[in-house]
């Protein structure tokens, strides 16, 4: 069975979660993952480019075959909402730009997926991604950990033949 490589993508402007996962269908097996950072207090646009750049590094060093990053939902704080849109707009130009196929999953989406219950708690979730990828202690930071549990729900929802 052909192996797909993944990047699963949690967006943000502080942090930007990442995840490199090859699969076949059967087995997840974890390649890289970590998080791309950028500092508070550097004027926006240049956080925007610095994760532009960054993710281009990404796509340039691991070649993945398709892209799964978290679905936005509108919380309270729309100034944050916005720019965390940015964030991912970058992020996703960058897939597009080599016409990689991108997937958008809600966060219930991604528990259902990694836990089988789609009201499981953060915890449950990360524990069970480290489980599902056969590592020795949960991915860190977090961001990090939420993009391979995104990686995992895109596997899942693949469609082999």
């Amino acid at each position: 069975m052909k192996k797909i490589r993944i990047l699963g993508v949690d967006p943000g402007y502080a942090i930007v979660g990442f995840g490199i996962l090859d699969y076949d269908g059967v087995r997840f097996t974890p390649i890289e993952y970590g998080a791309v950072l950028t500092e508070a207090g550097t004027p926006f646009p240049e956080r925007l480019k610095a994760i532009y750049t960054d993710m281009e590094f990404i796509f340039d060093k691991y070649a993945p075959d398709c892209m799964a990053i978290e679905r936005l939902y509108f919380n309270t704080n729309q100034k944050t909402a916005i720019d965390v849109a940015q964030a991912r707009g970058v992020t996703v130009l960058s897939a597009a730009q080599r016409n990689i196929p991108i997937s958008e999953y809600t966060p219930l989406q991604v528990k259902s997926s990694v836990t089988g219950y789609g009201k499981a708690e953060k915890q449950q979730v990360m524990e069970m991604t480290r489980q599902l990828l056969g590592l020795a202690q949960i991915p860190k930071p977090d961001d990090a950990a939420d993009a391979l549990a995104i990686a995992i729900c895109h596997g899942h929802s693949v469609r082999w033949g």
